[in-house]
C-alpha cells in the first residue's frame, strides 16, 4: 500500500483540477453540461484513480489504475485542444494546461514502470 498523499503526481493533479475549474467557470454557460462537466470529470478522474489505486493489494491493480488516471489525462488533452479550437481559451492558457497536463503523463508512465 503506497500513500498517495505523498506521490508528487498526485499532488500536482490534485493542482491541475484546481486550474480546469477555474478554467471551465469561465467558458460559456451552454457548455455547462457537455465541455464544463466532461472537463471537471477527467480531470477529477486523474487524482482520484491514483489515490484509489494505492488502496489495492497488489501492484498489478495499482498499475490498472494508473492506466485509467493517464487515459483521464489524454481525454482532458483532447478536451483542452477542443477549447482552444472553439476559441473558448486563449493559446497561453493552453499551453501552460497542456505542460500540467503532459508532465502528469510523464510522471504516471514512469511510476508504473516500477511495477
Amino acid at each position: 500500500m503506497h500513500n498517495f498523499k505523498e506521490l508528487k503526481v498526485w499532488q500536482k493533479a490534485r493542482v491541475l483540477v484546481k486550474d480546469i475549474y477555474h478554467l471551465t467557470k469561465q467558458l460559456p454557460d451552454d457548455e455547462k453540461y457537455g465541455l464544463v462537466s466532461q472537463m471537471r470529470r477527467a480531470s477529477l478522474s486523474i487524482p482520484s484513480n491514483i489515490a484509489e489505486g494505492t488502496g489495492r493489494s497488489t501492484d498489478k491493480e495499482f498499475v490498472r489504475f494508473l492506466d485509467i488516471a493517464v487515459g483521464s489525462s489524454f481525454e482532458l488533452e483532447t478536451q483542452l485542444i477542443l477549447c482552444l479550437d472553439l476559441d473558448f481559451i486563449a493559446e497561453n492558457n493552453f499551453n501552460e494546461l497542456e505542460v500540467k497536463v503532459q508532465e502528469i503523463q510523464r510522471m504516471i508512465h514512469s511510476l508504473k514502470t516500477k511495477f
